[in-house]
């Protein structure tokens, strides 16, 4: 079998197991969650349950394929997902969605549509639709973090037992001169239209904390300043509780806080300190003392779970010293899983940029300033997602995004 046959083959079993993963996920809800919203700012659940495979049909069949659909009015009403806004929250009623059976109707028949045109889809295409997917396990999970523990069916066995409260010596580690490599080379490997094109970067030395900021010592800033709790702790009896996807325990203090980008801004500002940049990241994550621009923080390995938190190894963190096995070639640990990393920068078009042409807006309509860009991953992003050109988005003020922070200084 010629190479782009093979490769285009397990493009399409990557497909069908992503299917089944987000069909998993959607098992942990009780069904009477379905038509709930978890989240204020977004939409209710049944939404998604048609939306990854409107999505899949849409870009595949129509847009590429140029297919036309059975079903155009269920395509528009499952084809737009919402970019979260506090200000502008969506007021539909539970009333305005089809019945459950209609949508898994529906659902069958994009699977059956995409199913029967797969082979001859173009490989970016199938990339746009299995990485869409993947995309939306994570920002589901999240979603779903937020569903009371009743309403949630835990697919396993706790995976706390073992909870310490040990809390590392967050050293400094220094980062020298040297060039940051940005973005993606035009290579026909997949890459959404922000990460074009590759760039290089001259960022000067800095100094970049060990590990991410603990919850132990995000304690210490609310105590001592006054700061407000973050969204993942709640407080009971005068103990403070982490609030896990399927367990509330008490606060793992060598755990990353999980934390809004005004959150994070704020507490660096009281150390006298800042958020690194997207280039500084790249720097410390992928850059060498002999210049070598590696892969991953800690070579060019594929990733494995001795390297780092991410790809459905947990539901939730784990300690920030846990795997000293990825940390990058300076000695920064966990600079790729257990938490999105946020920057200071503001998420924008690099030079080159074209924004892709069957999804024009995916990266173009959040080229506003008011969205900041994170690095690495966190436990539920897919390993395909943690190449370095990838950038993921939010606004500085969501909370519900598995995203924590570091703190650099010149």
């Amino acid at each position: 079998m010629p190479v782009l046959e093979i490769a285009t083959s397990k493009l399409i079993d990557d497909l069908r197991s992503a299917r089944r993963e987000s069909d998993r996920l959607f098992s942990i809800l009780k069904p009477e969650t379905l038509y709930e919203r978890p989240i204020a700012e977004r939409h209710r659940v049944i939404f998604y349950i048609g939306h990854l495979d409107a999505f899949d049909s849409i870009q595949i069949c129509g847009e590429t394929l140029g297919i036309k659909s059975l079903d155009p009015q269920l395509d528009d009403l499952f084809q737009a997902g919402i970019d979260p806004d506090s200000v502008h929250l969506p007021a539909d009623t539970p009333e305005d969605w089809p019945n459950l059976q209609q949508v898994e109707a529906y659902v069958e028949r994009c699977r059956r549509s995409v199913d029967e045109n797969l082979e001859r889809a173009p490989e970016d295409a199938i990339c746009i639709a299995l990485e869409h997917r993947e995309m939306h396990l994570e920002t589901l999970a999240y979603m779903f973090h937020n569903f009371p523990y009743e309403k949630k069916t835990a697919p396993y066995a706790s995976e706390y037992r073992n909870t310490s409260s040990f809390e590392p010596q967050n050293d400094w580690r220094e980062i020298p001169e040297g060039e940051a490599v940005l973005g993606k080379p035009r290579d026909g490997s997949f890459g959404w239209d922000n990460e074009y094109d590759e760039f290089k970067v001259r960022v000067p030395a800095f100094r970049m904390q060990r590990f991410n900021v603990t919850n132990g010592e995000y304690l210490r800033f609310v105590r001592d300043h006054g700061a407000a709790m973050p969204h993942f702790w709640s407080e009971r009896g005068g103990t403070i509780y982490f609030r896990g996807m399927f367990d509330e325990i008490p606060l793992p203090l060598d755990w990353p806080v999980y934390v809004t980008q005004r959150e994070a801004e704020a507490y660096a500002d009281r150390l006298g300190t800042r958020l690194p940049s997207e280039e500084e990241f790249h720097r410390a994550a992928y850059g060498s003392p002999s210049h070598d621009v590696h892969r991953y923080p800690w070579g060019n390995e594929a990733p494995m779970h001795k390297f780092g938190n991410f790809d459905f190894k947990r539901w939730d963190p784990e300690p920030v010293h846990a795997t000293p096995a990825g940390d990058s070639a300076f000695g920064v640990s966990q600079l790729v899983g257990n938490g999105w990393e946020w920057t200071r920068t503001p998420f924008a078009a690099f030079p080159g940029f074209k924004a892709h042409e069957t999804y024009p807006g995916y990266s173009a309509n959040f080229f506003d300033g008011e969205h900041y860009v994170l690095k690495g991953g966190s436990p539920r992003t897919v390993a395909r997602l943690l190449r370095a050109s990838f950038r993921n988005w939010f606004r500085r003020d969501y909370p519900h995004v598995y995203a924590t922070f570091r703190c650099v200084e010149s």
